[in-house]
């Protein structure tokens, strides 16, 4: 027995099926069960007389319908089947919903489309020149979008030359107005040529999903923009032209350079090449100013002033030489008459008179009648006592007391 699966398992495998299976889907059918939600979300049942299935258009997608849905209306809707897991129903997740009225347009909107792919005509692009010279605008000369664009342009780039060909863009006779215009564009020898009408309904920008046009716009020699209706609007136009624009004012932001940020551009340029050519300068300073140093060296009268200095070097470093020498000798000589002269026991003797002569303050003398005279251990002359003072008296051979008596 297999192992059995859990319901939420078993729809998301639908839901994977389901989706890769019919991606893509256009059903035709009546809406029923109409609720437009307050989110901006439509959920409706679209059915015929055997059959019903759920649809939903999410906001995103429902904000760009050209008619207001309604119970009984018949409707082309196109999108992609999904299943909602929680409840295992499946429903179409609507793209696109388009009005019955406009049902013969679309299927003929649809097959030029692909006649016009499988010609090629939407493969070859030529380039956009970045900086245009002259630009011819294709529109009404009264519309809303030719002001929006001249302001735009105004604002953005005023290097650019605009001729205006007036043009019907609408209504009939528009498709040939439009196919002529391209043609004659073509020879003026222009840079870029616009394609440009303001918003309005599927009927108002038919001409621009004209195979005329389309052709025109093949064969034209000059880079051309198409820029129709609002960005949710997508004509046959918009496939074969080299550009396409979502408005008329965005499609002179796309071909019109920001001269304010070209302005920046060039003051960031202008100060690399400053910096540039202030390092290149430098460079070719400190190149010329080497070969003139090496010319200096390598000239005669540089190289006799050179060895010139060479001798003076030489002659004065010889004179140093000769005189540290003299000094040298000099100095040898007056330490060698010292040596001469030099007693080395000089010190000695001279230490040893002062040694005789303490020993003789300090030691009585040995000759007869002689007594030193000595008081408090100091040595005294006989003059120095006073009456009545005791005093020592000391030869080599003994030592007595005496005192001062007055004289008779």
């Amino acid at each position: 027995m297999q192992k059995a699966l859990s319901v939420n398992d078993l729809n998301h495998q639908i839901k994977g099926i389901l989706e890769e299976t019919f991606l893509s889907v256009c059903v035709e059918g009546e809406i029923s069960n109409l609720v437009i939600h307050t989110s901006g979300h439509i959920y409706f049942t679209l059915k015929d007389s055997l059959s019903s299935i759920k649809c939903v258009l999410f906001r995103g997608n429902a904000q760009y319908l050209d008619f207001k849905p309604q119970n009984g209306q018949k409707i082309i809707a196109l999108g992609g089947l999904s299943v909602y897991p929680p409840r295992g129903d499946y429903q179409i997740l609507c793209k696109k919903l388009i009005s019955n009225a406009m049902g013969d347009m679309f299927q003929a909107y649809e097959a030029l489309k692909k006649k016009l792919e499988a010609k090629g005509y939407f493969q070859s692009k030529k380039l956009i020149p970045t900086f245009p010279k002259t630009i011819a605008l294709l529109t009404s000369s009264t519309g809303a979008a030719l002001q929006d664009m001249l302001r735009v342009a105004s604002k953005r780039w005023n290097l650019s030359k605009l001729l205006i060909l007036n043009t019907l863009v609408q209504g009939d006779g528009a498709k040939e107005s439009i196919a002529e215009n391209i043609a004659y564009a073509d020879t003026l020898g222009v840079d870029i040529i616009v394609l440009a009408r303001g918003g309005g309904s599927k009927e108002d920008l038919w001409a621009f999903n004209e195979e005329l046009v389309a052709e025109a716009i093949f064969q034209a020699q000059t880079p051309i923009v198409s820029a129709i209706g609002h960005e949710s609007d997508v004509m046959i136009s918009d496939f074969v032209a080299d550009l396409r624009a979502p408005t008329p004012s965005a499609c002179m932001e796309m071909i019109l350079p920001d001269k304010i940020d070209w302005m920046y551009r060039v003051s960031e340029i202008e100060e690399s090449m400053h910096y540039l050519f202030s390092q290149i300068l430098r460079t070719k300073t400190q190149d010329i100013l080497t070969l003139k140093e090496k010319y200096t060296l390598a000239s005669p009268s540089q190289k006799l002033l050179l060895q010139e200095k060479q001798i003076q070097d030489i002659a004065e470093m010889l004179k140093v030489k000769l005189q540290s020498i003299l000094n040298s000798k000099t100095s040898s000589l007056s330490l060698l008459s010292s040596l001469r002269t030099f007693n080395p026991l000089l010190p000695f003797e001279r230490k040893l008179k002062e040694l005789e002569e303490i020993y003789k303050i300090q030691k009585p003398k040995t000759q007869r009648g002689y007594a030193q005279i000595t008081k408090d251990k100091k040595i005294f002359e006989l003059e120095e006592l006073k009456e009545g003072e005791v005093f020592e008296l000391t030869n080599s051979n003994t030592s007595m007391l005496a005192q001062i008596l007055p004289k008779p």
